[in-house]
């Protein structure tokens, strides 16, 4: 019993983090919506919106591999991408293109998602050894 409770603890992580990367790119549609469609703007919201939505769908791809060589591979793509996304948000930020306000929850939530990534990394590294 205790094997099927733990489990299902992995099973809702993977559901948890999953809702988050799909609520984050929900937020970042949230976050380029507010931006105006000048030149500058365009370009950053092309550029975040491909990132953002490539962690994602990369860290669902992660779920489903057949080997701890391809997980860690994906993961690393998925890092790859958040840390991309993280990137245009300071720009964001930084250049004033947008309110603090309006990008700051995003921006917490970009770091917090690398956090775990990358500790999900380290984690899957030290198994594969």
């Amino acid at each position: 019993m205790i094997n099927e409770d733990i489990k299902m603890k992995n099973y809702n992580k993977k559901i948890d983090i999953s809702e988050r990367f799909l609520d984050f790119c929900v937020n970042i549609i949230g976050v380029v919506s507010k931006l105006n469609n000048d030149q500058v703007s365009r370009h950053i919201t092309n550029q975040l919106m491909r990132s953002a939505t490539s962690a994602g769908a990369n860290y669902e791809e992660a779920c489903g591999v057949e080997s701890k060589k391809d997980f860690i591979h994906k993961m690393q793509l998925v890092l790859k991408e958040l840390r991309e996304t993280l990137y245009w948000l300071k720009l964001l930020k930084k250049s004033k293109l947008i309110s603090t306000k309006n990008i700051e929850e995003v921006l917490i939530e970009a770091d917090e998602l690398v956090k775990i990534i990358a500790k999900s990394l380290i984690t899957a590294k030290k198994k594969t050894k």
